[in-house]
C-alpha cells in the first residue's frame, strides 16, 4: 500500500530542503543588466525587447534563458537516447525462461513422477509459442511440478499488476511489493470507488461530500493530498495521458504483447478492466491532455511500464519548460517558469539561474528602472538614464589620461564643491571655516603658549582655516549630434548616443550650473531630450542640416547670456541641407555651395557670440577632413577625430576645457570648396 503523509497540526513547524540558491551569493546585478539593456535601446531596440534579449542572453556570470533552454533540450535528448520501453516485457521473458528451465530440471529429477505426466509436461514446455504473451497465457492452466518455477510464474502476474498500477499511480510498484490479498482487494475497492466518483462527475451529480468520503476511505493511497476532485483528476489525467503516450511510443509488436499480457495481471482480467474504465473516464473529463503524442526512444536501458510513464511525464515537463523558457507566446512572463520542474529535471543550479533572472526582471521594475508609458510600451525611466550615464562616465574615466586642461580649477572659490583641502584664512576670504581644524589650532597654540585649555580657549585669526572649493565658470553647452542615416549605417549611432548620455549625466550631476541643450540634426534639426535621443530609431533621413542646428544653438546661447557658450558638434558628413527663408528645407547632394554658405553664416554668428567650438569628425574621408578643418579654423575652434570607442572621452575632455588657439579668417571659406572630388 502507498503510505500517506499526514498533515501536520497548524502549530507545528515544517522543515524541508532549502530551495533559495546560495544565500551568500552577490545581489542581482541590476547595473550590469541595465547597461546591457541600455546598449540595445540605444541601438534602436525597444526597452521591452532589449530586456527580453538580455534575459535570453544572460551575462558572463549568469546563464540566460537560451542557455537554460539548451540544457532542457539536451536533457530531453539524453532521456530518449538512454531508455527503451520493453523493460517489463524483458523482465517477464527472463522470469518465464527461468520458470521453464526450473520446471524442466524438476521433471528430470523427479523419479516418482508418472512417465505419462512427465512426457505431457515436457511436450507442453517444448511447444510453447515464441511470443512471451502467448506463452504466459498458454501456461495459465499448467500444473507446475517445481515450486521455484511456480513462484516465478506467479511473480509474472504480480509484476504485471504492479506495473499497470504504477502506470496510473506513481509509486504503486514498490508499495505493492510483497502485497497481501487484502492489499490487492483494497486496490480493487479504490478503483471501483474512484470510477464511480468520476462517472458521477461526468453526469454532473458529484458533490464535495462525495469527494471527502472517497478521501476518508482511500486517502492514504494519495500522498499528494488533493483538496477536491479537480485536483485529483488533474494529477490522474496527466499520469494516464503519459501512460497512453508511452503505449503510443511502443512498436506495434510490443504494444500487442503488452495488451495480451495485461489480462494476466494479478491472475485475473479484473484489474485491466478497471484501469480501462478509469482511462475512459479521465479521457472524457480531461480531453485537453495529450493522449495521442509519442516519442522515439533509441537507448539500451530497459525501462518498466511505471518508470517509462514517469519518463514520458518528464518529457512532457521538459517540453513545457522549453515553451516557458522561450517566452515567445503571448502574455509570457518569467513567473511562468516552473522552477520546481527545472530543479528536478535539470538541477538546482539551473533553477537558481532562472530565479535570479526572474528577480532581475522584477528588480528592474521595482527600482524604477523600467516603467510602462501611456502607450503601454516599456520605457527606460529618468533614473535608469542617470544610472546609464554614470556607467558611461566610469567607462570614460578608465580611458581618460593625460588631459591637458580642465574646466574646473583647484583655486579656492565659494561657488564649487569642497575639494577636501583646507588653508589658512586670509583677508577677504569668504569660504566656510573648517571648525575642527580651527579649534584644534587654537588648542595647540594655547598649549604652546603655556596656557591652560581646561578653562577654554580664545580664537585668534591665526587659528582660522577655511575649506577650499572648486572654482567654476558657468557654461551654456550645445551638443549638436548628427542623426542622418549614415551615422547608423556606419556603426556610429550607438557611440553618438553613449556620448550624449555621458555628457548629459556629467553636467546634470557634477556641473549643475551649466546649461546643456541636445540638438539632433538630419534633414532638419530639433531640440531633443536625452530620453528621446536614447530611444531614437535610425531612419532613412536624407540630409545633414548643420545650419538649422546652429540656429537652435544660437537661441540657446542667447537665452543664457551670462554663461560661456560651448559648441560641440559630432558629425560624419558635410552639410547637405539648409533652411530657405520661407522655412522649407533645401537638400542637395553633392552639397550645394548655397548650403555651405548658409552654414558658414550661422557659424560666424556663433563665433561672434564667443562660443568655444569643437568639431568631432567621424570617418576617414580626406575631403571631409579638409572641409571640417576649414570650418574649425573659421570658427576659431579645433577638430578632434576620435576612434568610435573614444568619442565619449573626447567630448567630455573638450567640455572640461582642452584649449586650442587660432581663429579662422574669411578666406578660409574658399578652402572649404577645394579638394572635393565631386565639385568641379
Amino acid at each position: 500500500m502507498v503510505r500517506g503523509f499526514h498533515r501536520a497540526p497548524a502549530h507545528t513547524a515544517r522543515y524541508g530542503r532549502y530551495a533559495g540558491g546560495d544565500p551568500l551569493a552577490p545581489p542581482v546585478e541590476v547595473q550590469a543588466a541595465l547597461e546591457a539593456i541600455g546598449q540595445d535601446v540605444m541601438s534602436g531596440t525597444s526597452a521591452e525587447r532589449a530586456m527580453r534579449e538580455y534575459l535570453r542572453r544572460g551575462s558572463r556570470d549568469q546563464l540566460g534563458l537560451d542557455d537554460l533552454a539548451r540544457r532542457v533540450r539536451e536533457r530531453r535528448s539524453e532521456l530518449l537516447r538512454r531508455h527503451r520501453l520493453d523493460g517489463t516485457l524483458e523482465e517477464i521473458r527472463k522470469l518465464l525462461d527461468h520458470a521453464v528451465l526450473e520446471e524442466r530440471k524438476q521433471l528430470v529429477r523427479d523419479v516418482k513422477l508418472d512417465d505419462d505426466v512427465r512426457a505431457f509436461a515436457e511436450m507442453r514446455l517444448e511447444n510453447l509459442p515464441a511470443s512471451t504473451a502467448a506463452a504466459v497465457n498458454d501456461l495459465a492452466d499448467y500444473e507446475w511440478q517445481s515450486p521455484t518455477a511456480r513462484a516465478d510464474y506467479d511473480r509474472i502476474r504480480e509484476l504485471l499488476g504492479r506495473e499497470l498500477l504504477d502506470q496510473r499511480f506513481a509509486g504503486m510498484k514498490n508499495a505493492l511489493e510483497n502485497a497481501t490479498d487484502a492489499d490487492r482487494q483494497a486496490i480493487r475497492d479504490m478503483l471501483n470507488d474512484l470510477n464511480g466518483l468520476l462517472e458521477k462527475r461526468r453526469m454532473g451529480e458529484d458533490t464535495q461530500d462525495d469527494f471527502d468520503e472517497f478521501m476518508r476511505k482511500h486517502g492514504d493511497q494519495f500522498p499528494e493530498n488533493p483538496k477536491n476532485l479537480d485536483e485529483l483528476m488533474d494529477a490522474l489525467a496527466q499520469r494516464a495521458a503519459a501512460a497512453q503516450r508511452m503505449l503510443n511510443s511502443m512498436t506495434p509488436e510490443q504494444r500487442e504483447e503488452l495488451m495480451s499480457l495485461a489480462a494476466q495481471a494479478f491472475g485475473s482480467p479484473d484489474l485491466m478492466q478497471s484501469l480501462s474504465r478509469l482511462d475512459d473516464n479521465l479521457r472524457s473529463l480531461r480531453p485537453g491532455e495529450d493522449w495521442s503524442g509519442s516519442a522515439s526512444f533509441s537507448g539500451d536501458q530497459p525501462t518498466g511500464l511505471g518508470e517509462a510513464t514517469g519518463v514520458m511525464q518528464d518529457l512532457s515537463d521538459l517540453d513545457s519548460l522549453t515553451d516557458q523558457l522561450s517566452q515567445a507566446y503571448p502574455g509570457a512572463r518569467m513567473d511562468d517558469i516552473d522552477l520546481d520542474a527545472l530543479s528536478r529535471l535539470i538541477g538546482e543550479e539551473a533553477a537558481v539561474n532562472a530565479r535570479t533572472l526572474r528577480e532581475l526582471e522584477q528588480e528592474l521594475k521595482d527600482t524604477g528602472m523600467l516603467q510602462r508609458a501611456s502607450d503601454g510600451a516599456l520605457r527606460l525611466t529618468p533614473r535608469a538614464m542617470r544610472q546609464l550615464g554614470r556607467a558611461l562616465l566610469r567607462d570614460i574615466a578608465t580611458r581618460q589620461s593625460g588631459r591637458t586642461g580642465r574646466r574646473e580649477t583647484r583655486n579656492a572659490g565659494a561657488a564649487g564643491d569642497r575639494t577636501g583641502s583646507t588653508r589658512e584664512w586670509a583677508f577677504g576670504d569668504t569660504e566656510p571655516w573648517d571648525i575642527p581644524r580651527t579649534v584644534s589650532n587654537a588648542v595647540l597654540r594655547t598649549v604652546a603658549d603655556g596656557g591652560d585649555v581646561s578653562a577654554g580657549v580664545r580664537l585668534d585669526t591665526r587659528d582660522v582655516e577655511v575649506v577650499e572649493t572648486e572654482q567654476r565658470t558657468q557654461a551654456a553647452v550645445a551638443l549638436l549630434v548628427d542623426t542622418s542615416f549614415s551615422m547608423a549605417m556606419d556603426g556610429r549611432w550607438v557611440p553618438m548616443k553613449r556620448t550624449a548620455l555621458a555628457l548629459h549625466h556629467l553636467i546634470s550631476s557634477r556641473f549643475r550650473g551649466d546649461k546643456l541643450q541636445l540638438i539632433a540634426f538630419a534633414r532638419y534639426a530639433e531640440v531633443i531630450d536625452i530620453e528621446e535621443l536614447t530611444a531614437k530609431d535610425a531612419v532613412w533621413d536624407k540630409g545633414t542640416n548643420l545650419q538649422h542646428a546652429l540656429l537652435l544653438a544660437q537661441r540657446h546661447f542667447r537665452r543664457n547670456p551670462t554663461a560661456q557658450p560651448v559648441l560641440l558638434i559630432v558629425t560624419d558628413g558635410e552639410p547637405t541641407s539648409h533652411l530657405e527663408p520661407d522655412g522649407r528645407v533645401h537638400f542637395a547632394y553633392p552639397p550645394d555651395p548655397n548650403t555651405v554658405a548658409a552654414t558658414v553664416r550661422e557659424l560666424d554668428t556663433v563665433q561672434r557670440l564667443g562660443a568655444q567650438t569643437t568639431f568631432f569628425r567621424l570617418g576617414e574621408d580626406p575631403g571631409l577632413a579638409r572641409f571640417i578643418d576649414a570650418l574649425a579654423r573659421r570658427a576659431g575652434g579645433h577638430v578632434v577625430a576620435p576612434e568610435l570607442d573614444d568619442l565619449g572621452r573626447a567630448v567630455v575632455d573638450s567640455y572640461l576645457g582642452s584649449k586650442h588657439t587660432g581663429r579662422g579668417s574669411p578666406e578660409d571659406f574658399g578652402d572649404m570648396l577645394h579638394g572635393r572630388s565631386w565639385w568641379w
